[in-house]
């Protein structure tokens, strides 16, 4: 959708209507960061006009910028709304729902321990999903390329695929040392399982012509598996990995929810207890944000790998 040259000019005059609402409109309660938030939303508003209007309608900012105004715009509704219904009319009761200030509260005075909570929880996750994806990688290779490992790989995957990887918590709690090695075995378990069964499905369909070919050419075992099979099974292998990075962020909050010391999980359950609903829901919008730059960044990594397929299939 483009809302033509107006649109940023719109998004903007939405973002300042909503630093209208916010400002002039008294809340019920009295909260310490609504003159802030309203200063915010006036900036906002200010630099997507501003911008709107800076550049040519060729311009390649000002072509980014009507692209993305819809979304500015339905941001600033949907924001102004929020406000409305929670701060302004207690609509929905606090404290289970909070005005956007009191997220904004949250941030701005427990940033230090939600960041440090994001950086256990990436450490965690990048060290499960890192192992699970290497183990699930060469298993699924294993299995797709040689008889003997499918004979035995084949009712493993079929046993421990359908289960859940928290089903096997109890089991994990008990056999590892520490709960920060229980929840990266959980991350990989989650992350190994599909990595391995859709890798195992790309080298099983790799058809049989290509080896043919290299063969013919005087390809070894070595190449057939790394210059053939691996590349041909590459685009199974990454809706794997795509499958397992959201299956990991979800073992990710249940683990530690239940053991580790510090984590995003950690301080949603830590948020619950004190009844600090604000603090949740600002720990649930940077695990979002989380999860979507790590998704962002794992896209942007097929594409240079994958970089081979633009024009044979569509992304």
């Amino acid at each position: 959708m483009d809302l033509g040259s107006g649109g940023g000019v719109a998004a903007g005059a939405a973002w300042a209507l909503a630093a209208v609402v916010t400002a002039g409109w008294p809340d019920i309660n009295e909260w310490s960061y609504t003159h802030l938030l309203s200063i915010i939303e006036t900036i906002i508003g200010f630099v997507l006009v501003a911008l709107a209007l800076a550049f040519r309608p060729d311009d390649p900012i000002a072509i980014r910028i009507r692209r993305g105004s819809p979304w500015a715009l339905a941001l600033a509704a949907g924001l102004t709304i929020w406000e409305a219904v929670t701060a302004k009319l207690l609509w929905l009761p606090p404290p289970f729902f909070a005005p956007p200030q009191a997220l904004l509260e949250a941030y701005l005075e427990d940033w230090p321990r939600l960041l440090e909570c994001a950086l256990h929880s990436s450490i965690l996750l990048g060290t499960g999903y890192l192992i699970g994806a290497a183990v699930g990688f060469s298993s699924g290779l294993a299995i797709g390329w040689s008889k003997a490992a499918a004979y035995w790989g084949h009712p493993v995957l079929r046993l421990i695929g359908p289960l859940p990887p928290t089903a096997w918590i109890p089991i994990a709690f008990f056999l590892f040392p520490s709960s920060w090695s229980a929840s990266v075995f959980l991350i990989a378990l989650a992350t190994a399982i599909p990595v391995a069964i859709l890798t195992w499905s790309g080298v099983s369909s790799v058809p049989a012509s290509y080896y043919d070919v290299a063969r013919t050419l005087g390809a070894k075992q070595g190449f057939l598996v790394l210059k053939v099979a691996v590349p041909a099974a590459l685009p199974h292998v990454f809706v794997g990995l795509f499958m397992g990075m959201s299956a990991s962020f979800v073992v990710l909050v249940v683990a530690e929810m239940l053991g580790v010391k510090a984590g995003l999980g950690w301080y949603l359950q830590w948020a619950q207890g004190w009844a600090a609903y604000a603090n949740m829901y600002a720990a649930l919008l940077v695990m979002a944000l989380l999860c979507s730059g790590l998704v962002t960044l794992l896209f942007t990594v097929r594409n240079q790998v994958l970089s081979w397929q633009k024009g044979l299939v569509r992304w």
